[in-house]
């Protein structure tokens, strides 16, 4: 007979009564899970693995990118195609996509919308364009967009992407039927099917999205991830211009030289449960007092325990995302051990008390780290108690608090006044000018370097 195998099935403590708790073995297998995968140790000996196999089939470097034709970040990818092709020694093949479907995309619309109103902000900061569209743009448009882009072999659909989709977002419908008459225009039904094989082909490979690169086992998401991408191609000698500055590098985060007397108020949306939150939040709240703004932190439930479903395929993305831009921004991170459920609640019903005794962004941070850098168990009394000790708090003050009621409203109202700026996502930042205006309000931890420069825009100013 095999080895008999005893393993300690998870309890935590209720009222002095040892009770089993049902999401503690998911929650240690995913930490476990996702700690190994993404070390960066391991994704570089991925990255070597797909480098050995592109060598020994004498392929080119070859790139395949996912174009919506609908959505503002793929329209900013659209702009730099042809720059990619001449700068890098690559072979780009381009695809046609719809949109996330399903539990992959739970907010469609409002997915679009911040599209637009995120590409009309950031588009200039790269250099490239897109014009404010609080409209989505006309279904006809869309449609002939479409096929003009599904007849385009790949160096077509480099070549005129972008004036398509320009010439979408402008609203121009006979500057749209020149370019059919002159590119080419395929069939409703030709339309269809190109752009189920292009979602056929990104679900292949385990994505859901549109502006999408993907190269050698790893996705990168439009402009604002191409930097990665840039960075590896040069490792493998596939830069044409070595030395010269990249096609979209990682804007920096400039705290700037003016500094605000209290005027503007940068409210902060956070969850326990993010990879992005937990690599943004210290730096966000250092933004603040750096400026001299204010500073709101409103936390919000994760989104899973919302009921908010999110796929396997979403995840592993995220995870995997957030430790990238976690060693680019020397960030700790990637010794994770999940909080969601029990974990995150127990801390959220300290953090009124925590704010009480001017530690609330303490309590929040030291958790984060806690869970997304050191690897502790914060659903028992043990890891919780480092928590609340490492943020300057007393832990047995802390414990005559723990599990009080009455977070939950405040979580909830801080959660419809996401939604009501257009955000439902975390970390998400608004910044409000003196009387309480919205100046500003984005959704992403790769979105702070815009609220540094936008602060610095508004203190000229005055």
């Amino acid at each position: 007979m095999g080895e008999k195998r005893e393993f300690a099935v998870p309890f935590q403590e209720q009222g002095g009564v040892a009770t089993m708790d049902p999401g503690a073995l998911t929650r240690r297998m995913t930490s476990r899970l996702v700690t190994r995968l993404f070390k960066p140790a391991r994704m570089e000996k991925q990255r070597s693995a797909a480098e050995k196999k592109r060598i020994s089939q004498r392929a080119p470097h070859r790139v395949e990118y996912f174009h919506q034709v609908e959505d503002g970040y793929s329209h900013m990818a659209a702009q730099v195609l042809q720059q990619l092709v001449a700068r890098y020694d690559i072979e780009l093949n381009c695809h046609l996509v719809e949109g996330p479907q399903g539990n992959n995309a739970p907010e469609p619309e409002l997915l679009l919308k911040l599209s637009r109103y995120d590409a009309f902000h950031t588009a200039s900061e790269y250099g490239l364009e897109f014009p404010e569209h609080q409209q989505a743009p006309d279904p006809a448009l869309v449609r002939q967009a479409s096929a003009i882009l599904s007849v385009q072999d790949a160096a077509g659909f480099i070549h005129c992407a972008a004036v398509v989709g320009r010439t979408l977002w402008a609203g121009d419908k006979a500057a749209m039927q020149s370019l059919a008459a002159t590119h080419g225009c395929a069939s409703d039904e030709q339309t269809a099917l190109k752009i189920a094989n292009g979602s056929r082909r990104r679900t292949e490979l385990k994505h859901y999205s549109g502006a999408m690169f993907y190269y050698g086992g790893e996705w990168y998401w439009g402009v604002d991830r191409l930097y990665h991408l840039e960075k590896r191609l040069a490792a493998l000698g596939a830069d044409r211009q070595p030395g010269q500055p990249m096609l979209a590098p990682r804007p920096d985060l400039a705290v700037g030289e003016l500094r605000d007397n209290g005027a503007l108020t940068l409210e902060v949306y956070a969850s326990l449960r993010s990879p992005y939150t937990a690599i943004a939040f210290d730096r966000a709240v250092k933004l603040a007092r750096d400026t001299g703004v204010k500073l709101a932190v409103r936390p919000v439930l994760p989104m899973v325990m919302r009921g908010v479903p999110a796929t396997r395929e979403k995840g592993m993305y995220i995870f995997m995302d957030a430790a990238r831009e976690a060693r680019e921004a020397g960030v700790a991170y990637g010794k994770f051990y999940d909080p969601i459920g029990e974990p995150t609640r127990r801390c959220y019903s300290l953090y009124p008390w925590a704010v009480e005794q001017g530690r609330g962004c303490e309590l929040l941070s030291s958790f984060l780290r806690h869970a997304f850098a050191e690897g502790v168990n914060t659903n028992n009394d043990r890891g919780l108690r480092k928590v609340v000790k490492a943020a300057g708090l007393d832990w047995v003050e802390a414990q005559q608090h723990l599990g009080e009621p009455g977070w939950e409203n405040f979580l909830e109202d801080n959660r419809l006044a996401m939604y009501e700026a257009g955000l439902w996502g975390v970390p998400s930042f608004r910044l409000l000018g003196e009387s309480g205006e919205q100046v500003l309000a984005l959704w992403g931890q790769d979105r702070l370097w815009l609220f540094a420069r936008e602060i610095q825009r508004q203190l000229q100013k005055h």
